[in-house]
């Protein structure tokens, strides 16, 4: 049985995805999208990229204006959301407009770690997280500034690529050793770090910064001794979960909403998806996937088991980033060191499979997405090629 009124509070992609599969699942009750930016839901992964280095700045919309009118979606934009209203089932806004709910999406997504010495840097201070956030940095990145970018994961070498390619000079600083060591395997992060060296960025790793001196430039004491004199500082070294409302109603939260398979919280009526939920896995951890297809996956789960529809298959995981002209796509499992390669990455063309007991378990493209199609066909079958041909590149991935 279909509940009348659904409720989302969010406006990034797990929110309007969510609108978009409730739709095409047959949902015909009150749909309402709460979100405190006034845009339309817009894509989040080309603001390190596009909208900083295009010529016109501009937001790519997730559904567009249309969309949302022919499919009876209400849009509430600019608004803050109080309380959920657990106990009522009503939402209040911070103006005291009251909307009911039969069931609830939390989809708010999630802010910057704070980094209290750089915290204090004012407007030379730089974190990404939405379109305001991209277009104050992209009047930063102006030819010939000195740019440090603390934290080498996707989004800060993302940045590193953009600065560069805006005439920056740009210092990157890692606490760890390597860059992308969270979700990419040895090889692409050795390649990654030549791509940027190779293209002028200057990569300090196993660093941090201890001192932070304001004044004309701003001057920092890295871990080591070094010290650096920049015009500004772009830090990303993680995310807080905007679980906030949730907490306030009682709902189980670790640096993220806690659901289960079916993106539902412990309350049975609310579901959470996207960057602000963390999911509960059988063996009681708790993994949370910052991706834009885990968004949209997730949008699709809850939606279905809001309305009581059989949940649907997910895919393995998958995700890209593009920087200077490379697009790399990742697909399965990275972890594991038994990685061998097809084509030649200083050719700027390649792939990279994980071999587990000879079968694909993983994959990563150097512009090569056109394989992205048939290497997930593999994944999924579990297939065991005969590594010769896989490494052939006079032997097309199709025939294999």
């Amino acid at each position: 049985m279909y509940h009348n009124i659904i409720a989302i509070v969010g406006g990034g992609q797990a929110a309007a995805m969510a609108a978009a599969a409730l739709r095409q699942q047959g949902f015909d009750g009150e749909i309402h999208l709460f979100s405190d930016e006034p845009h339309l839901p817009y894509e989040r992964p080309p603001l390190s990229k596009t909208m900083l280095l295009d010529d016109v700045l501009q937001l790519q919309p997730v559904l567009n204006a249309d969309w949302w009118r022919d499919n009876n979606v209400q849009l509430h934009l600019g608004v803050t959301v109080q309380t959920l209203g657990r106990e009522t089932q009503t939402l209040v806004l911070a103006d005291g407009q009251t909307y009911p709910w039969d069931q609830l999406l939390i989809a708010t997504g999630a802010a910057a770690r704070p980094f209290p010495l750089l915290d204090t840097l004012g407007d030379r201070g730089f974190t990404l997280r939405h379109a305001g956030d991209a277009a104050r940095l992209r009047d930063a990145l102006s030819p010939g500034q000195s740019i440090a970018i603390v934290g080498a994961g996707t989004i800060g070498l993302e940045l590193a690529a953009s600065a560069t390619q805006r005439g920056c000079q740009v210092t990157v600083i890692e606490l760890a050793a390597t860059v992308m060591g969270r979700n990419a395997p040895p090889p692409i992060q050795r390649y990654l770090a030549a791509r940027h060296q190779q293209a002028g960025v200057h990569l300090l790793l196993n660093n941090a910064i201890e001192q932070v001196a304001g004044g004309e430039r701003i001057a920092l004491t890295l871990q080591r001794g070094e010290q650096l004199q920049v015009d500004s500082v772009i830090y990303g070294i993680g995310i807080v979960a905007n679980d906030g409302l949730a907490r306030d109603a009682g709902l189980d939260v670790a640096n993220g909403i806690i659901i289960d398979a079916s993106c539902r919280t412990v309350d049975p009526n609310i579901f959470a998806a996207g960057d602000v939920a963390v999911q509960r896995s059988p063996d009681g951890t708790l993994q949370r996937c910052e991706s834009w297809e885990n968004a949209n996956n997730q949008a699709q789960t809850a939606a279905a088991a809001m309305l009581g529809l059989t949940l649907p298959t997910l895919p393995p995981p998958w995700f890209w980033t593009d920087q200077f002209s490379d697009n790399l796509q990742f697909i399965g499992d990275m972890r594991g060191d038994s990685w061998v390669v097809r084509g030649s990455p200083d050719d700027g063309k390649s792939i990279w499979f994980n071999l587990q007991n000879e079968v694909i378990v993983g994959a990563v493209t150097l512009n090569q997405g056109r394989e992205m199609r048939q290497l997930r066909k593999w994944i999924q079958a579990k297939k065991k090629p005969l590594l010769a041909a896989l490494l052939d590149e006079t032997v097309t991935l199709k025939s294999i």
